[in-house]
């Protein structure tokens, strides 16, 4: 190298150069390593060695490694909740209570209208078990169809046909209504396990569809569930064709059915209980509902500071067929909550007292992105076909009867009517109960879709409760009690009452300890700052200063450098492609061209040869070979001189 290019190449290194004033990316880098405040780049650059440099660069790599590992921890967790746990004593408002009696219309005034059914119903009884209500209820020998029916035929029972399996048996069926054996078609459903009992005989029935190509047989290990599910089904088609205003009047009223009343030591009555109507229970009653001017409240625990009723059962009216327990039903919700009385009801058993004691506990959960619960189910696309607030059962119960009113074309009659749809029987829909009971099924096993859009309220109350129970009315206290309890109710009533008529209620909350489950954010956006910066002081000994530094070197700089040379090649290329184009040089002459050297078609001869081209890939030079009569020697002078010249001999 020149003296003067070594000079310049010095000063050029000695010169500090920054940022984008760079010509290269690797100067860019040296100079970054030596300026930043991030002490693992400087020691790459000023470490002698190479070990001792490979070693920190690995360091520095491993470093930036765990610096990205541990932020993306923290970035994934951000939307994590903390819970906490608050008690507060309080006065608490008492929660809304319903009560229900379990056998929903009285027999006597419901019985007009499935006197056919029952008397299917007791026929079948007959002929399977041998026995008859009236007769002893020990197990005779069945009796044929013809003995245990006389008159017409059936009518349901040609709607829904009984099937009776024999042991091992689970393609052929005998006929109840005929007695003879046959094939079963479609598949076997066993309502209480799995798989069907080949151990004994099973009772079942049979539903098919609208065109009968699709069937299904539906069998039970017990006759009581057979008949009792058979019996349902017929007694919900019934019922279905009853108008509300009817079904009314054919169940329980309040006076009927509240005998005493007492909330926080003072007398209530039937007034402060609302009426609400269930499909599947009858009239129903709530007390402290929100139709009721003001919401009642407590502000002491214990037994003798909440509800206590006595209620009239009335067991004499009870359907045989329909319910096989005593008593009633009754759950603890909110004001603006839909009674489901039917899941989550507590039984109160008739001759005794029911103790409940209550704990309330109210959650509040964080929505999106924290979790999938919603607010108020606006965002969830299910309507709500019940007059209440938005809650789980609500949705999941609201997507099967949409399910049903759209495959089946009818609603289930123990659920809330969807707008423009009626309720299903036989007139209309002759086989509405195949599809239901298809759709209950697919809804169990989750293929319907509802349990994937229904989501959990943010924010709910619950009460735990516990329940005891004791012997009432005791035997010294039982005769004159029920006496009295006969003389006040005795316009309402008209009979003498014993104590399995009765039962008593006691509902209050054990204390005024409130739990309160709140959820919180785990991490904001503060917090997620402070631990980037602890991550990154920790590890490479930066702030958001040097954090600045990288942005600004290795995307601003090195896409500046990058973006330089690109123009410059752009640039290159433009202004060749724009310059003039160079005038061809004519070709010079070159030795094969000459006129001389033609070559005749001739065999060459010594003479000519001395002529023959160069051979192919010879460089040939670029003048006419030299004529050879200009190759003779020639004197320096042309006279010799007469001193020199050489006597001529003789």
């Amino acid at each position: 190298m020149a003296p003067g290019e070594k000079i310049k190449a010095k000063i050029k290194k000695n010169l500090p150069v920054r940022g984008p004033q760079a010509p290269t990316m690797k100067e860019l880098m040296r100079w970054y390593c030596l300026n930043t405040n991030t002490h693992g780049c400087r020691r790459i650059v000023v470490s002698r060695g190479r070990l001792r440099r490979l070693l920190w660069i690995l360091f520095t790599l491993t470093a930036v490694a765990l610096i990205f590992w541990q932020c993306a921890l923290l970035v994934l967790s951000f939307y994590t909740v903390s819970v906490s746990i608050k008690i507060h004593f309080q006065k608490l408002d008492f929660p809304a209570i319903t009560i229900c009696n379990i056998n929903p219309y009285k027999y006597s005034a419901v019985r007009p209208l499935l006197a056919d059914l029952e008397q299917e119903t007791r026929a079948a009884l007959k002929t399977l078990y041998g026995f008859s209500e009236i007769e002893s209820r020990t197990r005779r020998e069945a009796e044929p169809w013809s003995r245990a029916w006389e008159g017409t035929q059936p009518r349901f029972l040609n709607l829904i046909p009984l099937l009776i399996f024999k042991e091992g048996e689970t393609s052929r069926a005998t006929d109840f209504l005929s007695g003879r054996k046959r094939k079963v078609s479609g598949s076997i459903i066993h309502k209480a396990s799995d798989v069907v009992h080949e151990t004994k005989e099973v009772v079942g029935f049979q539903l098919c569809s609208n065109d009968t190509s699709h069937c299904a047989v539906y069998t039970f290990s017990s006759g009581v569930n057979a008949i009792q599910e058979w019996y349902k089904l017929h007694y919900m088609n019934i019922m279905a064709q009853v108008p509300l205003e009817k079904r009314i009047d054919m169940s329980y009223s309040a006076q009927e059915l509240l005998v005493t009343c007492f909330f926080d030591g003072m007398s209530c009555d039937a007034s402060n209980f609302t009426l609400f109507h269930h499909p599947m229970y009858g009239n129903c009653y709530t007390f402290n509902n929100k139709q009721n001017e003001t919401i009642h409240s407590t502000s002491m625990g214990g037994s003798e500071y909440g509800l206590q009723v006595i209620l009239y059962i009335n067991e004499e009216e009870y359907n045989p067929f329909l319910v096989s327990s005593t008593g009633a039903k009754v759950i603890v919700h909110r004001q603006d909550e839909y009674p489901f009385i039917e899941d989550v009801g507590t039984e109160i058993e008739t001759g005794t007292a029911t103790s409940i004691g209550m704990h309330l506990t109210e959650s509040f959960k964080l929505s999106e992105p924290y979790s999938q619960c919603t607010e108020d189910g606006s965002d969830v696309p299910i309507k709500n076909i019940y007059n209440a607030v938005y809650s789980l059962q609500i949705c999941l119960h609201s997507c099967f009867q949409t399910k049903m009113v759209e495959k089946c074309g009818c609603a289930q009659y123990s659920q809330p009517l969807p707008p423009g749809a009626s309720y299903c029987n036989y007139q209309q829909h002759p086989n509405w109960m195949y599809c239901y009971y298809e759709l209950q099924q697919a809804f169990v096993q989750e293929q319907l879709g509802c349990q994937s859009v229904c989501r959990e309220a943010c924010s709910f109350k619950e009460w735990t409760l516990t329940t005891s129970l004791a012997q009432w009315p005791s035997l010294v206290s039982e005769k004159w009690l029920l006496r009295v309890l006969t003389w006040d109710q005795g316009q309402q009533i008209k009979k003498k009452l014993n104590k399995t008529d009765l039962a008593k209620l006691l509902i209050f909350y054990k204390d005024l300890n409130q739990r309160s489950i709140v959820e919180s954010p785990a991490n904001t956006v503060e917090v997620l700052l402070s631990n980037f910066g602890g991550q990154l002081g920790l590890w490479m000994s930066c702030s958001v200063v040097c954090v600045i530094e990288i942005i600004e070197v290795f995307f601003i700089d090195s896409l500046f450098i990058i973006a330089r040379r690109q123009w410059q090649k752009t640039k290159t290329w433009w202004s060749q492609r724009q310059a003039p184009p160079c005038p061809e040089v004519p070709p010079s002459p070159r030795g094969q061209d000459n006129p001389v050297l033609e070559i005749d078609d001739d065999l060459p001869t010594f003479t000519s040869a001395l002529r023959l081209p160069p051979a192919l890939g010879a460089q040939v030079p670029g003048t006419p070979p030299p004529m050879y009569n200009t190759l003779r020697l020639e004197r320096a002078f042309s006279n010799q001189l007469t001193d020199t010249q050489v006597p001529a001999e003789s």
